[in-house]
């Protein structure tokens, strides 16, 4: 019984140890949040912008000749995003499971996870610099410009709210002729659409590429936040079980001691 006792005991100080772990983990998931989604809003503001300025772009027949829409290589290039830690949920499981499901690419990693995953050099998700995108962007262009590969996608986690992320696939190169829309205004450019076009591509990778990893650390600072907060409740619950489960076997103990006390002392009488 006493052995009981003390591995009941031993179990509940290691259960809080980790209760008190998931409520720091949560509470700096929390004070993250706030800033996380207002840099996610700003960047897929611009990256909306630009991609409106690309969508008028591309549908000038002009522009076709551009060859940015005329991919001249072979073979896929992914930038993946994963999280720079764990205790995420599903998190970076998700990306690398959707990142399992695509035909051989080269794979460039953003996040610790990643960047372990496929054993690269380590870039943080959460502290990605503006240097950086612009670097990765001007890198890329010029790599499909010279027909290194066919086609350009970032792999990222798309935050639908708080208790909701998908990871999913953005394809940026190359891009696609689209129909003008009707009753749509008709921009001038100078010096042409082709050339505004060419000079627009690499910008509209570097929104591109930012925007993605921006969102990518909303949703796994929403998604850790979730998870300790369902791994605390999960651990008072079985803190709550192992404290019932204490309290009976200590008066389970101490009706036992009763017992032989007044069994002992009714022998005594009789002798």
């Amino acid at each position: 019984m006493g052995a009981d006792i003390k591995s009941l005991r031993n179990r509940i100080r290691s259960v809080d140890s980790t209760l008190h772990l998931t409520k720091a983990m949560g509470l700096v998931a929390a004070s993250k949040i706030r800033r996380a989604t207002r840099e996610m809003n700003r960047t897929r503001e611009y990256a909306a912008a630009m991609q409106d300025v690309v969508d008028v772009l591309r549908a000038a027949p002009e522009c076709e000749r551009s060859p940015f829409m005329q991919p001249s290589g072979k073979g896929t290039r992914l930038i993946v995003i994963a999280g720079d830690r764990g205790l995420a949920g599903g998190y970076n499981a998700n990306v690398f499971r959707l990142a399992a499901t695509l035909p051989e690419a080269e794979v460039i990693a953003v996040g610790k996870r990643a960047c372990d995953r496929f054993g690269q050099e380590f870039i943080s998700s959460e502290r990605f610099p503006a240097a950086k995108a612009k670097e990765l962007a001007d890198r890329l262009c010029r790599d499909f410009l010279d027909g290194k590969f066919e086609r350009l996608g970032i792999l990222y986690t798309r935050y639908k709210s708080m208790m909701s992320q998908e990871a999913t696939i953005r394809w940026i190169l190359p891009l696609e002729k689209t129909e003008k829309q009707a009753g749509s205004a008709e921009p001038v450019f100078e010096p042409d659409e082709q050339t505004v076009l060419n000079g627009a591509v690499p910008v509209y990778v570097i929104g591109m590429i930012t925007a993605c990893i921006r969102e990518s650390f909303a949703s796994e600072v929403a998604a850790r936040r979730t998870a300790m907060d369902s791994a605390g409740k999960n651990a008072q619950e079985m803190i709550d079980r192992l404290q019932l489960q204490y309290n009976r076997a200590r008066q389970n103990s101490i009706t036992q001691e009763i017992t032989e006390i007044v069994a002992g002392q009714g022998t005594d009488h009789r002798m």
